[in-house]
């Protein structure tokens, strides 16, 4: 798998995590409590994956093709922006479900915003990737662009899309696997 499709098969995955997520928004919103488990591991895998692996690779790209076109710069100085605010708002996120984990009192309205802002901030932020960079950058990068990039960037093993599957994501796995039969 090339660098570019690696990156568009992580947008394909969180966008099936946040439409989960947004599921999750929506029981709460009913008054109904969903698996806070099940949410813990979403938002872990996010937070891991994301900001460690999918965010960083990124980042290298916007340093490897800035300066060739204003307004590809100006997009990718946007997205490296929201990959430090989602950072933020993820741990945010993180220790507030940490706190319910541990039967700390937590306003479900106030989580349930705070849910519903991160589905929204990470909803936008991959829109704009999928709609705006990745074209832009295809129109730009040259054949030359990705091999260097290939022997630039290492592949992490994606724990829970990949070929072995993390313990620590086994119930949010389920989940996926149910919700494709359901579909």
């Amino acid at each position: 798998m090339t660098i570019l499709e690696q990156l568009r098969q992580d947008h394909i995955n969180m966008w099936r995590l946040l439409g989960i997520l947004n599921q999750k928004v929506s029981k709460l919103r009913d008054g109904e409590h969903p698996n806070f488990g099940l949410l813990d591991e979403a938002v872990d895998y996010m937070r891991n994956y994301a900001d460690e692996y999918h965010h960083p690779w990124e980042n290298k790209l916007f340093v490897h093709f800035a300066g060739r076109d204003p307004a590809l710069d100006k997009v990718m100085a946007c997205c490296e922006a929201q990959h430090h605010e989602m950072l933020k708002s993820g741990e945010e996120l993180a220790e507030a479900l940490d706190c319910i984990l541990h039967d700390a009192v937590i306003p479900m309205d106030k989580f349930t915003d705070r849910l519903e802002q991160f589905v929204l901030q990470q909803s936008e932020h991959l829109k704009l990737e999928d709609e705006t960079l990745m074209p832009t950058l295809l129109g730009i990068a040259t054949t030359v662009d990705w091999q260097e990039l290939e022997l630039e960037l290492s592949r992490p093993d994606d724990p829970l899309f990949g070929e072995t599957q993390s313990t620590r994501y086994s119930t949010l796995y389920q989940q996926l696997l149910s919700a494709e039969v359901e579909s």
